[in-house]
């Protein structure tokens, strides 16, 4: 039931996306000539959430994105946006900012995973979450859909989204 709703929600957010219009990035692939989907899309790539050593004042949380073979490699920048945490199904009402450098443009595709953090305040605090859904974002804008990472976190009020950077 969960895959059916994420593709649901995947196929409304590219639909409503494409309508909008401006400020779209179109997920273009790194080289020009491709036939392969890009790996920016939603529906290619699987993203997943691990603990991350905690800092002083904050839990830290990795989510990883890699793309499988059959993919073209994409440029990726900056932090995901319409970031939002739930916990089976249901809503935290936990939204997220952003922090760091938001202008490095990363490539991501086989064989080149990404990953960006999730800094929780460490306030004593949380709600927990085993899923999170985010927009990514490209040097031209945003990339249409709604891409989804499962695991176990707790967020809290303060919650920051880190840029997108090279690697696992």
């Amino acid at each position: 039931m969960r895959t059916n709703r994420k593709i649901a929600v995947a196929l409304v957010a590219t639909v409503l996306a494409g309508a909008a219009g401006g400020g779209v990035a179109q997920a273009s692939p790194t080289t020009s000539g491709s036939a392969a989907p890009s790996a920016c899309r939603p529906a290619n790539h699987t993203a997943e959430i691990t603990e991350a050593p905690s800092s002083a004042g904050h839990r830290h949380y990795r989510v990883t994105l890699t793309a499988p073979s059959g993919y073209e490699s994409c440029e990726l920048a900056g932090s995901p946006t319409d970031v939002r945490f739930s916990n089976q199904g249901s809503d935290s009402g936990i939204t997220a900012g952003r922090y760091g450098g938001q202008g490095a443009v990363v490539t991501f595709g086989p064989g080149h995973p990404v990953h960006f953090d999730i800094q929780v305040p460490n306030n004593g605090s949380g709600t927990a979450a085993d899923e999170a859904s985010f927009t990514l974002q490209a040097p031209g804008g945003e990339i249409p859909g709604t891409s989804f990472a499962e695991g176990g976190l707790n967020v809290a009020a303060g919650t920051l989204i880190g840029p997108v950077q090279s690697g696992a």
